[in-house]
């Protein structure tokens, strides 16, 4: 029965989940797409790295206030719209970058209307009509949905490098964005539509769906300890995976790696996240959801030990971007469908406006908390043993939940 539910779904809305994953690839271009441009950009201006990276903790803390009013309104509305409009905002965003003068009251305006531009492509928006349409598959659904970080993470650091070498960063920052636009507005324009989205004729209850009239208030999730743990998970592994990646290609550069060796090895984590996220999405429509992502957590603490042991070893840093791309596949999907699962689609907009509030966060701190660690002491090894001790805590945090209320598979 659920099987045949799970056909049915991909069968009549197999482009959404796609349409969805361009859509949430466009939300992190100006934070997976930034490292290429931090090592020119800092050499330009006579910046620190933390004075360059500043901008990605301006853009996610603004994001982190108004997450929940856009979950809100996405719950009210629906997603079609916002990620319109969002999509051409980002880019325009991502490119007007590359406008600044080096003066820290220009770097934080650009910042500040990137923040702008990235709200109406926060994760909620892709998810929130992706869950209204899938619910026996769902897990992969959402899988799919958030393979766009992984495609981004594959494409951006590799695109960014190319284009710098031809154009020079200001340049590049333009095209990257142009190019990326030209490929997902068309896509999400043609394709999503969640069961939220009102069309033509029809009321708001049909709109809306029988599956939104089912689940936890707002209010009542706040409440939760389940709602605190997700919290706490998410602001920890998103302090360290998200910093871990954007400074992933500088700790290997220290380390004594080619930058365009560093870049490519940094591909992998794109490409294994890929892997990690349909691996985790299956697994969460069969297993149990919080321990499928206790697991999934515990696999950065083997990348960092690689990298601080292994110095200039290929192999140690290739198998470390894996590890790290394996996870970063995962902890996304984990929280979106925990969320799901334990609170309903009720008040879901809201309720992950709460927890993207705290990825935000973390997004915003760790990126610079590693080059402040980098700028102090001159190396990652710090950052690196952080980042084991809140993955440890991330793992604990989710393997601690109990089993979801509005499971339909178990």
């Amino acid at each position: 029965m659920a099987t045949s539910k799970a056909v049915t779904e991909w069968r009549l809305h197999y482009m959404l989940p796609i349409a969805a994953a361009l859509g949430y690839a466009t939300s992190v271009i100006h934070i997976y797409g930034l490292g290429p441009y931090i090592g020119p950009i800092s050499e330009e201006f006579g910046w620190s790295r933390t004075q360059t990276t500043i901008g990605i903790t301006l853009a996610t803390i603004i994001q982190a206030l108004f997450s929940i009013p856009i979950g809100l309104a996405v719950d009210r509305m629906g997603s079609r719209y916002f990620g319109l409009f969002g999509v051409l905002l980002t880019a325009g965003g991502f490119a007007m970058i590359g406008t600044a003068t080096g003066e820290a009251a220009n770097w934080y305006m650009l910042w500040a209307f990137v923040a702008l531009a990235t709200m109406p492509v926060q994760a909620t928006i892709w998810t929130s009509a992706v869950a209204s349409r899938f619910e026996a598959s769902r897990g992969l659904a959402f899988a799919v949905t958030l393979c766009g970080a992984s495609v981004a993470a594959a494409l951006f650091p590799w695109l960014g490098t190319k284009l710098i070498s031809v154009y020079g960063w200001r340049s590049a920052m333009a095209a990257q964005a142009a190019i990326w636009a030209a490929i997902a507005f068309p896509v999400i324009f043609l394709f999503f539509r969640g069961a939220h989205d009102k069309k033509r004729g029809s009321g708001p209850a049909e709109a809306r769906g029988e599956q939104y009239s089912t689940g936890t208030s707002f209010f009542e999730g706040l409440r939760s300890s389940i709602y605190l743990r997700l919290l706490l998970a998410s602001l920890l592994f998103t302090f360290t995976m998200v910093a871990l990646l954007v400074h992933f290609v500088p700790i290997l550069t220290g380390n004594g790696f080619d930058k365009f060796a560093a870049a490519g090895l940094a591909s992998l984590i794109g490409i294994f996240s890929i892997v990690g996220r349909l691996t985790t999405g299956i697994m969460l429509d069969r297993f149990r959801g919080s321990l499928v992502g206790a697991v999934a957590f515990l696999l950065p603490v083997g990348a960092c030990v690689l990298l601080l042991a292994a110095g200039q070893d290929a192999s140690a840093a290739t198998v470390a971007a894996c590890l790290i791309g394996l996870t970063l596949g995962a902890e996304v999907d984990v929280i979106v469908y925990l969320t799901t699962r334990h609170f309903g689609l009720k008040s879901f907009g809201a309720l992950y406006g709460g927890l993207l509030a705290a990825l935000s966060i973390g997004t915003a701190l760790g990126p610079m908390g590693a080059s402040m660690i980098f700028d102090r002491f001159g190396n990652y090894e710090l950052f690196l043993w952080i980042t084991i001790a809140f993955m440890v805590a991330s793992s604990l945090a989710v393997a601690t939940l109990p089993r979801p209320a509005f499971d339909a598979h178990r």
